[in-house]
């Protein structure tokens, strides 16, 4: 697993490390020349242009070792301030004859590297001249961008930039000590085509979230025995579609999703009039036929009874349909069913009009799959509230209501109010209808034969996103469906499966 800390806990971090005796000076040595060799190739000349921090004081470390390994290179500072430790290493790099100057509107088009120090992770708000033109300069530069810790102009907790081109676009950013959560939300993919992580002695004192690498999904698969049979696996059931909202079609993508990712036994329950139109589409599964009116599901206790009855995960919500019969579905599961219950979509617009203690007091274990707007009704918060904060957010509503939050985006939270993961697969192409549906058909098999749940829902996303990813190699992002993701979940899993 991947560590994550918050720019705050990385800071007490930080500093609890320099109380403990090994000096701030030291550490800066050994953030610079991590980043020096974690860089793939240097293209010289190498411009370094660094700020007024402790960032700044990286790229003298790493001008300086540039300049020992005979690498061609320049300072450009945004002022002639520094911290305490930085002007250390500025004063090393001027006694050797680094040439430095403070930058005056000098493009960067004729150098072959950019090494990126400006800002830290502490950094917020919008940038500021001569900042934000050096930042564009970068941008249009041509050359190699190495972004130090973070990309400047990118906030460290959220991965937002206050506006669109107000960051730097990294070839390759190093993360110092440990990543923070700007290195995998929102627009941290669009801003970094590589990132990596330089470990350099700092314990973490505070809580760490954690993102989940191949090998740790690959554990959470529970590898299947000769001696099994279906109901060894799960039984799980889907239940969503309307006329209007083409469920059927949603259906027949779950259905296949679900079977793919590991289910025994897949019931998939629609309102009646649609079966005919999903039943070609549905080999492997049970179509359950459910009572409706018009295209929408007509909620009956005893058909839901008898849908739950022997059924160890439940995904609801998907293409239903807003109406009243939905609410009652929704308080019916929460009231009766024991199993791990996945809600999403017209799901969720239902439990917004519940109360919270409605939610916690739910007999199983509820999993919710909100996006930013879906999220917002359900907590009350704006989305510009929940983009501010969106981890601490996503584990305050989790410990509220006692759920397992799953937050979509570029990059997914998976919290418990307790654990937080956070999944960074995922691609452009899945921007596209009926993708939610398919993550909900996954989910519902994995939460069938994985017994810890937090861990299944992050196994789940996890699996998704590759898939995606993998659809969009094989077609583009633009053309790509959600059909393309399921269908693709069967070489995620063959490559988890066998991984050792």
């Amino acid at each position: 697993m991947k560590e994550v800390l918050s720019v705050e806990n990385m800071r007490r971090s930080d500093a609890q490390t320099i109380a403990s005796g090994i000096p701030g000076k030291e550490l800066m040595k050994k953030a610079g020349k991590a980043v020096f060799d974690a860089v793939p190739e240097w293209k010289p000349p190498v411009a370094v242009v660094c700020g007024t921090g402790n960032n700044a004081g990286d790229g003298y470390v790493i001008a300086g070792l540039l300049f020992d390994a005979g690498i061609e290179c320049r300072i450009f500072l945004t002022d002639e301030r520094f911290s305490e430790d930085g002007a250390y290493f500025y004063d090393i790099c001027r006694k050797k004859g680094i040439e430095a100057q403070k930058w005056n509107g000098e493009e960067f088009k004729g150098f072959g590297t950019v090494v990126d120090c400006i800002f830290g992770t502490g950094f917020k708000g919008k940038v500021k001249e001569p900042a934000k033109t050096i930042i564009d300069n970068i941008n249009g530069s041509g050359a190699y961008v190495v972004s130090v810790d973070i990309n400047s102009g990118l906030n460290g907790d959220t991965g937002l930039s206050e506006e669109k081109d107000g960051c730097v676009r990294s070839d390759i950013t190093v993360s110092i000590g440990s990543f923070k959560p700007g290195h995998f939300l929102n627009m941290a993919k669009d801003v970094m085509k590589q990132k990596v992580n330089c470990d350099i002695g700092i314990a973490p004192t505070g809580r760490i979230y954690l993102s989940p690498e191949e090998n740790d999904i690959a554990a959470a698969l529970p590898k299947r025995d000769n001696y099994s049979h279906k109901g060894t696996y799960g039984y799980t059931a889907l239940i969503g579609g309307s006329e209007r909202y083409s469920g059927a079609i949603r259906l027949a993508y779950l259905a296949n999703a679900a079977m793919r990712s590991g289910a025994g036994v897949v019931k998939a329950a629609l309102p009646a009039s649609l079966i005919h139109d999903v039943s070609s589409h549905i080999l492997e599964s049970t179509v359950f036929p459910l009572s409706d009116a018009a295209g929408k599901m007509v909620f009956k206790e005893d058909e839901f009874k008898e849908l739950t009855g022997n059924v160890k995960s439940v995904a609801f919500g998907m293409g239903i349909g807003i109406s009243e019969e939905t609410g009652k579905a929704a308080e019916y599961l929460l009231r009766e069913f024991s199993g791990k219950l996945i809600i999403d979509a017209d799901g969720l617009t239902a439990l917004a009009g519940l109360e919270r203690k409605s939610i916690k007091n739910a007999k199983g274990t509820v999993v919710l799959t909100p996006h930013l707007k879906e999220f917002s009704r359900l907590c009350g918060k704006t989305i510009e509230e929940i983009q501010a904060a969106p981890i601490l957010t996503a584990e305050e509503y989790a410990r509220e209501t006692g759920v397992i939050l799953l937050l979509k985006g570029c990059a997914t939270i998976i919290t418990d109010g307790e654990r937080t993961y956070i999944t960074d697969t995922g691609c452009p192409g899945m921007a596209s209808a009926g993708s939610g549906d398919v993550l909900s058909g996954i989910l519902s098999a994995v939460c069938a034969y994985i017994d810890d749940t937090v861990m299944a829902v992050t196994t789940g996303a996890y699996i998704n996103g590759k898939a995606g990813e993998l659809a969009e190699q094989k077609s583009n992002p633009i053309s790509m469906t959600a059909g393309d993701t399921a269908a693709c979940i069967t070489e995620v899993i063959s490559k988890l499966y066998h991984t050792e």
